[in-house]
């Protein structure tokens, strides 16, 4: 990888801490830091990018350490993945504007995308959600994207904004987005005529109340991602002090660690942001916590990733022949994960749950099943 240090503060958190500061077990003295002489990006395999930018949702917003304040509560918790190494590449600098912030993020991520690394970005505000998205449209890649968000930030306005980004994201020309999910929105705050031509386009719509219901049919969807966005808004207040413009009503703190560790375990995910994190309204610091606590379960469902079997290893899996209304199909249990998949009449396979699985046997279609036929036709 090329030297990225011009896109980077030149003050590192590491440096503020005295030498001893972390127990051998610590994050803090096993993540590789851009300080550090023998710091090399190619030995990571996952890269940790700060980018405090909140000047799209407020233009007169100053820059947020709120990246640090994570790292506070993160570099503190120990360290249980041997054989993966993750790497701090610091804060990206602010930019004269809004737009050469997004710029140097966006080139520091295709980077880190190219180089076949994972980049998790603590962001900042939600639009920065579009760099993610770039990459993949920079390459000419086809992405599926999932965000994790209360509201669907679909608004027109003139600029883009943490409230309209996804208009430019689903909507844009040319457009590398093959699939589009969103998790836990919360019906009062959605248009239902703006859900009803999403509908049409496809993409499918998580309501909070069902990812909370059956928070494990989350994990094929997040299976087949190749970026995953999370907004801080998704989880409770109660959950997430800083989030005074949140809902009393969101995910929980273990329904956030459980979808960061689906997240880690998919193998087509290449970026994880998380957004939306204020730490000037960071009661005890319990909001960095938690978002230390996901990235801590998005590593530990990266493991996992590393020891799935390959679909063609059919010794791996378990086989279950199944017909129902008329269609005879194939689901497929993996040995090593537990993980489902089903089978397609085009025969391609794809993620599913155990849920879908039991559907099937009580003679009715899997909605997954039926979807992803509907995005084949």
């Amino acid at each position: 990888m090329q030297d990225l240090s011009a896109f980077f503060e030149k003050d590192y958190f590491i440096e503020s801490k005295q030498p001893g500061t972390y127990q051998q077990q610590q994050w803090g003295a096993n993540i590789k830091c851009a300080t550090e002489r023998a710091f090399d990006w190619d030995d990571a395999d996952i890269i940790i990018v700060g980018c405090g930018e909140w000047r799209g949702a407020d233009a007169n917003a100053e820059y947020s350490n709120g990246p640090d304040a994570i790292r506070e509560q993160l570099y503190k918790m120990y360290y249980w993945h041997a054989g993966i190494t993750i790497a701090d590449a610091g804060n990206i600098r602010q930019g004269a504007t809004l737009g050469d912030t997004r710029a140097a993020l966006l080139i520091v991520l295709r980077e880190i995308h190219d180089a076949g690394k994972i980049a998790v970005v603590l962001g900042g505000s939600h639009d920065l959600t579009l760099q993610q998205y770039e990459v993949f449209k920079k390459a000419e890649q086809m992405a599926v994207a999932s965000v994790a968000d209360m509201l669907i930030d679909l608004d027109e306005t003139e600029s883009v904004t943490d409230r309209s980004y996804l208009m430019d994201m689903l909507t844009g020309t040319p457009n590398f987005m093959s699939h589009y999910n969103h998790i836990a929105f919360q019906s009062y705050y959605a248009h239902p005529q703006m859900l009803e031509t999403l509908d049409k386009l496809r993409f499918d719509f998580f309501r909070l109340g069902k990812v909370r219901e059956h928070i494990e049919d989350m994990e094929p969807v997040l299976r087949t991602s190749n970026m995953f966005s999370f907004d801080m808004s998704a989880v409770r207040y109660s959950d997430c002090p800083a989030n005074i413009n949140g809902s009393p009503n969101g995910l929980t703190g273990e329904d956030t660690c459980l979808l960061t560790r689906y997240a880690g375990m998919s193998e087509a995910l290449t970026s994880f942001g998380i957004y939306g994190y204020d730490n000037g309204n960071d009661s005890h610091d319990m909001t960095a916590r938690l978002i230390s606590q996901m990235i801590w379960y998005f590593v530990d469902g990266y493991l996992v990733r590393k020891t799935e079997a390959k679909l063609t290893d059919r010794e791996e899996f378990i086989m279950f022949n199944v017909a129902f209304t008329d269609n005879d199909t194939v689901f497929l249990k993996s040995k090593r994960t537990n993980r489902w998949w089903m089978k397609l009449p085009d025969q391609s396979y794809v993620p599913c749950s155990y849920n879908d699985y039991l559907v099937a046997c009580n003679d009715e279609i899997p909605e997954r099943w039926l979807r992803a036929q509907e995005r084949l036709l």
